[in-house]
């Protein structure tokens, strides 16, 4: 695992933000009317979730930490081994869960939920790219 495969994991989750930083606008009402809307929301909240839990496995790769049991624990580690503080890793370990729900249960979206959870974590997912740059 090298810093330059870990760039461009953090270069494509900052691709993905940039297309759901777009989405924002009138989130809840183009959800509901808007099949292909929804489906981008879907797609790229799962891609940048599930980019986030496998740019975690990368760092804990090339620092040789101990091997992770989940996608969860992939954060968890990061604050462990101080890539990230203790408390941001702990609720920042939630987006595995949100990374699951969406590849296991995309069928019982709500739509308000989704939307709401976009617009309210991508600053999140922003401060977890700086928070690993400056530690590689």
């Amino acid at each position: 695992m090298s810093d330059e495969i870990i760039d461009k994991k953090i270069a494509k989750i900052r691709e993905y933000l940039e297309v759901l930083n777009a989405l924002k606008d009138d989130c809840i009402h183009k959800m509901k009317s808007d099949k292909v809307f929804r489906g981008s929301v879907l797609y790229y909240m799962y891609i940048v979730a599930d980019s986030c839990v496998a740019l975690a496995e990368m760092v804990i790769r090339l620092k040789n930490f101990p091997k992770p049991q989940s996608y969860a624990e992939a954060i968890d580690i990061l604050g462990t081994q101080k890539i990230l503080p203790d408390e941001f890793a702990y609720d920042f370990a939630r987006i595995a869960g949100f990374r699951n729900f969406l590849a296991h249960d995309y069928e019982k979206v709500n739509y308000e939920e989704i939307c709401q959870y976009m617009i309210t974590r991508l600053d999140s997912i922003s401060q977890y790219l700086q928070y690993i740059e400056s530690h590689i």
